[in-house]
């Protein structure tokens, strides 16, 4: 629910400066957990409000981050720094695990919120050298009524509502895929920690081969036909997941979860990066955040959808509906107008 009035929050403040203060804030949330356990004043409340603090700046930050990058970006580079930056979630999201492993190994749980806390303040010391960028013009109008505006240009969109919807069930599914895996490879293929690491692993190996290669599969193929085919291409390949039944044929799984991150990662890079050069600029921070609201509030319904199938069909048979409902987002945008043209346009 935040998404929305993070929307209208980033148009009405200088960006660089909401950037920097909310690196602040959730360096100062982290780090008053360590200081209240030296202090043995931690509470199980004030672990709750720090954790509701910094996923609201988080939210908040992120919907700024998109909508600062066009500001300090030439429109013809945006899809080159969207891939960065997939690039680079796609190396955290692989090995911030492993590391923080290692920092709680090595430090403790303490340690490692102290360092987590640190690195937001090197952010924002580094993001004070970007330059800043002019808000919106006050217009008087209340959030709901720029909410709405936000929601209304996108539903109405031909081309961001058909792409809104394809990333939407594109988290369904692997929101889906994400609750059922470890279930999956535990129980049913008999994988050990180390297994079921290294196979979870490939999922950031598929998003880093995506990132690093969108821009010469869209600038060749198109934009449109781009995104439907890496994602057609992704989806077949996450059919081979199911193939594997022991951890000896772990291998399938590993393959059909890089390629599914693969083709998914072109068409959000894409996708993206048409919302940011096609968006009136006013109404860009708003289209970001109506577009985060409905894409990411289908993230706790393919889990939930994911655990009823696996609880009433088994989780083989789960693992294999949610495979093939892979193939459904390229399909549904291929069927709207996108599919009839080479670019989005």
């Amino acid at each position: 629910m935040l998404s929305l009035p993070a929307g209208v929050v980033a148009q009405r403040v200088p960006l660089r400066r909401l950037q920097v203060t909310l690196d602040l804030v959730r360096f100062a949330a982290l780090g008053s957990l360590p200081l209240a356990w030296w202090l043995g004043t931690l509470t199980y409340p004030h672990l709750l409000l720090a954790a509701l603090v910094t996923g609201a700046a988080t939210v908040l930050f992120d919907i700024g981050n998109s909508t600062f990058l066009p500001a300090v970006v030439p429109a013809r580079q945006l899809a080159a720094r969207n891939s960065v930056m997939s690039g680079t979630h796609a190396v955290t999201d692989t090995g911030g695990p492993s590391l923080g492993g290692i920092l709680i190994g090595v430090t403790g749980p303490v340690g490692a919120l102290v360092v987590d806390a640190a690195s937001y303040l090197a952010s924002a010391v580094l993001l004070r050298n970007l330059p800043e960028s002019r808000p919106a013009p006050r217009t008087g109008e209340s959030a709901y009524r720029l909410m709405r505006e936000g929601w209304r240009y996108v539903t109405r969109h031909p081309v961001m509502r058909p792409c809104m919807i394809w990333a939407t069930a594109a988290n369904f599914v692997n929101a889906a895929l994400l609750a059922l895996t470890p279930l999956y490879l535990v129980r049913e293929a008999g994988l050990d920690a180390v297994q079921l690491g290294l196979v979870l692993a490939m999922d950031g190996v598929g998003a880093l081969a995506g990132a690093a290669v969108a821009v010469r599969v869209t600038t060749r193929l198109g934009t449109a036909r781009g995104i439907i085919l890496a994602d057609l291409t992704g989806g077949a390949l996450l059919l081979l997941a199911p193939l594997t039944t022991s951890a000896g044929d772990a291998y399938w799984f590993a393959l059909g979860n890089a390629g599914f991150a693969f083709g998914t990662v072109i068409g959000s890079i894409s996708t993206r990066t048409y919302r940011q050069t096609q968006s009136p600029p006013e109404l860009l921070s708003r289209v970001m955040a109506t577009v985060r609201f409905v894409s990411w509030g289908a993230l706790p319904l393919g889990a939930l959808t994911a655990g009823l199938l696996a609880t009433y069909a088994g989780a083989h048979t789960a693992l294999w509906i949610v495979c093939a409902a892979a193939l459904l987002p390229p399909v549904y945008l291929f069927s709207t107008g996108v599919g009839r043209h080479r670019d989005l346009v």
